[in-house]
């Protein structure tokens, strides 16, 4: 009965479990508006360690890092636009998990779909040649050839006639 009642509050407490988050709680501001502008400003900027994660998600020291300054530069006044550019200004548009579109981004943005084109592009020509290559017309076979035929397919193996 012990070990049910275990269980059962075993099973209560993993029910009620969110998503992993990050934060710990020493990070956590105690004005609950920051708290609320630096998780989402959190969410949009990328670990630079982990990179398919946001800072807000990541566990790394340098995601823990970038949490802290988040949190710095707005308790100092800073808009969330300006804390965003503090960061990009520190470590590039790579830093964000969608960069803008700009000169500099443009192959990150078309790289996919140019990467696709190219790959249709070669599909369409390995086709038009596997069809120039493949002959439309073929010459009746002669009666030489008919006579081969036969003697392949009838099991002589002697040469012709």
């Amino acid at each position: 009965m012990k070990t049910l009642a275990i269980l059962m509050v075993l099973l209560c407490a993993f029910t009620f479990v969110g998503p992993a988050i990050a934060v710990e709680p020493h990070e956590i501001l105690k004005d609950s508006v920051l708290e609320a502008r630096a998780r989402e400003i959190s969410k949009v900027l990328r670990c630079l360690v982990c990179q398919n994660q946001s800072i807000d998600d990541s566990n790394a020291g340098l995601a823990r890092d970038l949490r802290l300054i988040v949190r710095e530069r707005l308790t100092a006044g800073d808009s969330d636009d300006a804390v965003i550019q503090f960061v990009t200004k520190r470590y590039g548009d790579f830093v964000l998990l969608k960069p803008p579109f700009k000169s500099s981004t443009y192959l990150l943005w078309g790289g996919p779909a140019a990467f696709l084109l190219f790959g249709f592009g070669a599909l369409i020509v390995a086709f038009r040649r596997r069809r120039a290559a493949q002959p439309f017309d073929t010459a009746p076979l002669t009666d030489d050839e008919i006579r081969r035929l036969e003697n392949l397919s009838s099991g002589d193996q002697g040469g012709a006639s």
